[in-house]
This record gives C-alpha cells, structure tokens and sequence, in this order.
C-alpha cells in the first residue's frame, strides 16, 4: 500500500515503522511510546503515531506562548494574509491529504472531498476577521468622556479533534483562533492522525511563524494534561458526550473557556405530505454518508401516519444501489467502519434490535467486499419497527444503522425530539408551511433542516447542538467562533483641556 510521507509530502511505502510524529515550532517531534494506526478497510496495520506525555504537552504550549506576544501583535490584516496562504497551500495539497483521510479513516473519496470543501469554507470565513473583531464606539457618553471596545485575543489555545473529520474539524477551530491573535495547540485523533499533522506541516511551509501552531497526539494522558495546563486558556473539543462532559468540567473547574461538543442522536421526522422519493434519498443519504461516523447523521427516521410503509420500501430499494468499498476504489460510495469496535458496536447493536423484537428491513451483518475480508465492514441496514425502549434508538450507534419509528401525528414526533437527551440536529420532511414553522419552533435541537436531512450550518453561521450535545455556551465557527476565541475589553478615556482637576467622590456619573 502506498501512504504520503506527513514530513515531507512524498509517496513511501506505508508500514508499521512509518511514524507520524508531533509537531512542534514548526519541526517534527518524536516520543517514546506509539501507538499502532490501522487501515481499516484491510484490517492491517499502516503506520505509528507518537504518544505525548505531558513533558510533551508542556513543549508544544511552551512554543505557543513563546510565539503568542509577537503574533498577536501583528495587526489583523497580516495575519489575515497568512492564512490566505495556507488556503492556496491546503488547496494544492488535496490530493495527498484526501488519501492520508482514505488510508486512516477509510472515507471514500467523494466523502473526503467533500470534508475538505467544508473545512475550506470555514478557513476562507476566518479571513473575515477584520470585520468581526471590530469593537464598538460610542462619543460623548458624558462630558468629555469617550467609550470604545476591543476584542482581544485569550492566549494559548487548544483543540481536541475527533476521528470521524480529520481535517474538517481542526479547520473549523485553528484558523478562528489564529485570526483571533491566539496560537493553538490542536490534539487530534490518534486514530487517523497523520492528516491533521500535514496541515501543520503545510502551515509552516507556507510561513506560519514557527510555534503559531502545534500539534501532539496521544490519549487521555495528553487530553488531561491539556485540560490541566496552566497556560492554556480555552479548550475546544468535538466527540463523544461522556468525554465532552469530562473535559468540560475539567477544563472549566481551573478556570478555562471550553466549547465542548458531545454526541447525537438525530431524527427526521417525514409527514404524510412530504414527497417520498425526496425524503427516501435525503434519509438513505444522511444515514449511509460517511458509514453513519457523522455526528449530523440521521439515525432516526419518524415515519408518521400512513408514509412508513412506503418510505421503508423506498429507502430499501435505495439501499440495495450502494456500493461499499475502500477509499481508493473510486466506485465507492461508503467505506468501512474505522475501527474493529465500531464494527462490533454496530453488528451488536442490529443484533440487539432484532431480538428487542424490531425489523431487520436490510441487513448489513454479513456483507462482504473482495480482497477486504479483514476490513471493518458493515453494509447499509435498515431497521423498522423501533421503539423508544430499544437499545438501538436510545444509544448513539454511529454506523451504518438506519432506524425507522412510526408515530401517528407531528405531536408525538415532536415529543419524541424533546424527549430525547441528545440535541444536535433534527429534520422534517413536509410540503406544509405551517407544520415546518410549528417544528423549527419547538424542537429542541441546536440545528434544525426543513426539508434539509443534515443541517450544517455554513461557516458564517455557527455549528453546535443542546442539551447533551454541548457543553458551553458558544458554538463552533461563525461570530460565535470569534467571540470564544477572544474577550471583550472596555475602554473609557477623557482627554481633558485646560480645566483643573476637582476631587469627587461620588458616584461618577454625566
């Protein structure tokens, strides 16, 4: 198998002793202990990554700080110009980077591509940072006395990126921070670690200042030890809910800003009225995209009234047109799972429902891709007849596992979304107005699709969930993202003329 070399951009035999190692001011850094990446489509292994201790973690925001004074002193236009040069860079190196995310994560190529067209989208928005961190002014608030505002930048600056977007979700966090005046220190998963790396690299080739920003891997010895630093002063985090809430409060009880995103469990709600051919492919998309590895999937469709017979049928016969394979087999259009215990997770999960009683519509358990029979597949599946009770609803499965529930009227699809402890995304698919209206009110989910099956902001509004699926008070990109990355500052001035100074002490006042 042939990999991309994260050091120097070159094609090399990808082996177990080919090492992603961190990247610190602007060099490659080694350490003792690594951990084995697996290509998940073949089930073998296909390089190393380097595991941070928190000696390491305390290097990277060493470099951070050292190098924050002097970048955020640049006035924002200059560093507004090294990021369009990072753009033009990342855009010239997406061939390499779509198949570092093909090798470790196992994402098809269209799917890939499509993870970066995002991540540009959110980079090219960071460039509007002139704009959004202009203060505000206000003349003559008393005799003499002028007000203004400046937004300014937090400091040291960290990231703790999921597996399932490699790099989309780092560029959703660094180039805010960076526009912002902050350096980042960005922790990626150890699982498919070596693209994020690469965008580092590409960074500093492309003349970030050496420090501006780094990048560790590792587990929960480095997260921790990030969480703890003194000198970090925000920590940005997407993944799971049980991690999100960990890091949440570890971060904010010694005093950090944290934006920490959790897990999901999206609905689709289709009414009797939407048009079934349209709701079958966003459904069958939504679920399939990515393997179901996205925190925006739909995982629930609400099949209400008389559709759900026809719209299982139609998703079915949609299902069986997928054609799953690995990354680099361009026919592809869905990969494997990117690890052996999400695979697990995913067959233990169908096989849960299917004894709970539900419908296996389309089963996925046994499917198979020649010359891949140690990959971490697992085919479309579709399961009808879902309740509420059932592990395969109530748990955040993230694979390939499409689930259908029946209710009889928009009440109790609504209910079902509020009644859910997850709140990320959720979608209705109608021709009515007024039921579209009623449900982008009352739902509670942070992002909300009508007619729309995954509701991704872009870039210049903000991405993130309630309830269990953020911890914070601020969103992902967008002014939001500028407004985590920076505090305000209020400045009031008098410049007085020829007149004396008088002693008052009372409340000062116009």
């Amino acid at each position: 198998m042939t990999g991309v070399d994260a050091l120097g951009g070159q094609a090399v035999a990808a082996t177990a002793t080919t090492l992603t190692p961190h990247w610190i001011a602007g060099v490659p850094v080694e350490s003792g202990s690594t951990l084995e990446i697996f290509d998940p489509a073949r089930g073998t292994v296909i390089r190393e990554v380097g595991l941070a201790d928190p000696g390491l973690v305390d290097q990277a925001v060493a470099a951070a700080k050292d190098a924050f004074p002097e970048w955020s002193a640049l006035p924002v236009t200059k560093r507004v110009d090294h990021l369009r040069r990072l753009s033009a860079a990342v855009w010239e190196s997406r061939d390499e980077l779509l198949t570092l995310v093909g090798e470790e994560h196992g994402k098809v190529r269209s799917d890939a591509d499509g993870e970066l067209a995002r991540a540009m989208e959110v980079l090219d928005f960071a460039c509007s940072a002139p704009v959004l961190l202009k203060g505000e002014f206000s003349d003559q608030v008393a005799r003499g006395v002028d007000v203004h505002s400046m937004r300014m930048p937090l400091g040291v600056t960290a990231g703790i990126t999921p597996f399932n977007f490699p790099v989309m979700v780092p560029l959703w966090m660094f180039p805010i921070a960076l526009a912002a005046g902050n350096t980042f220190v960005l922790k990626p998963s150890e699982r498919d670690p070596t693209a994020p790396t690469r965008l580092a690299q590409i960074a500093t080739e492309a003349g970030l200042p050496d420090g501006v920003l780094n990048v560790v891997h590792g587990d929960k010895v480095a997260v921790d030890a990030i969480c703890d630093h003194p000198d970090i002063a925000s920590v940005s985090f997407v993944g799971s809910t049980p991690v999100a809430q960990a890091v949440y409060m570890r971060g904010t009880a010694v005093g950090k800003r944290v934006q920490a995103l959790g897990g999901a469990k999206n609905h689709m709600v289709v009414l009797p009225d939407a048009d079934l051919d349209f709701a079958a492919d966003a459904a069958t998309s939504a679920g399939y995209g990515s393997t179901g590895q996205r925190c925006m999937a739909v995982a629930t469709v609400v099949a209400v009234g008389e559709i759900g017979d026809r719209l299982v049928e139609s998703i079915g016969k949609r299902i069986e047109e997928i054609k799953v394979g690995p990354a680099g087999d361009d026919r592809a259009e869905m990969g494997p799972l990117a690890t052996a215990a999400a695979r697990d997770r995913s067959l233990s999960a169908i096989d849960a429902a299917e004894s709970a009683g539900a419908t296996v519509v389309a089963d996925g358990r046994s499917h198979e891709v020649p010359e891949c029979e140690e990959g971490f597949f697992v085919g479309p599946t579709l399961v009808d007849a879902v309740t509420t009770d059932m592990s395969v609803y109530r748990e955040e499965i993230f694979g390939p596992v499409l689930s259908v529930l029946r209710v009889e009227t928009l009440d109790e699809a609504i209910s079902l979304i509020n009644d859910n402890p997850y709140g990320n995304g959720a979608a209705i698919f109608t021709s009515s107005g007024a039921a579209a209206r009623r449900f982008e009110r009352e739902a509670t989910a942070g992002m909300i699709g009508v007619n729309v099956p995954i509701p991704v902001p872009v870039s210049f509004h903000s991405f993130g969930g309630w309830k269990a699926s953020l911890f914070g008070d601020r969103h992902l990109y967008g002014r939001e993202g500028f407004e985590f990355f920076t505090r305000n500052k209020v400045i009031t001035s008098r410049w007085p003329e020829q007149e004396a100074a008088k002693v008052s002490l009372s409340f000062p006042g116009s």
